[in-house]
Formats: C-alpha cells, structure tokens, sequence
C-alpha cells in the first residue's frame, strides 16, 4: 500500500485517481493491480463486484503543523511506551535497539 492514501466511498471517487492497493472482489481475485488510473468505465462496473470504497492515493500536501503534532504524538507514545528503559544505559542493547526501531518506523529516520 502506497504510504500516503485514503478510503473514500465509491461516490467520492473520480476517475483520474489512482489505487493505492490492489483490488480484490469478494473471493480474493485481484480485479485491478495498485497504481491502476481509475476511470469511469471502471468505477461504473465496481458496484456489481461488491465495492463500496476503494483505497486511492492522497495526493494532497501536507499540512506542517498537523504533521509536527503527529510526529510529537508519535514521540509522546514511544516515552511512554518505554518509560521504565533508560536510554543511557548502553549495556541494554536490546531495548535500545527496538527503541529505534520503532521510532524508525513510527516517526521516521530523523527523528533519531
């Protein structure tokens, strides 16, 4: 899945946007692959394959200061998640190392 997409009801999509993951009808069949340009023949047939909304690509910008609040939640989760792990002590390679880890994935490299 592309990192930045949304689920809309098939009523808000518009042809011209793009899958961010494949789409499966109801027995797990791939009817179109992720990065697949919907179109309007497309989305006019999707109601008969049971889709009532589909994953499309977000391309909007960002908003910084809604991103800098997420990313600060984010921090605020890992303290407290471990809030009883010294950070300094360099002999628990372990938990130092799921730390990054996790703040890796949730914030990102920089935040390191």
């Amino acid at each position: 899945m592309t990192a930045t997409y949304r689920h809309l009801p098939l009523a808000e999509v518009q042809a011209g946007m793009v899958l961010s993951d494949e789409l499966l009808d109801k027995q797990g069949q791939v009817l179109l692959p992720a990065g697949t340009v919907l179109t309007d023949k497309m989305l006019e047939r999707m109601p008969g394959h049971g889709v009532e909304s589909l994953a499309v690509v977000d391309d909007t910008p960002a908003d910084p200061v809604q991103t800098a609040a997420q990313r600060e939640a984010q921090l605020e989760r890992i303290a407290v998640l471990f809030r009883r792990h010294d950070p300094d002590n360099g002999e628990d390679w372990a938990a130092n190392s799921l730390r990054k880890l996790i703040t890796d994935f949730r914030v990102g490299k920089e935040a390191a």
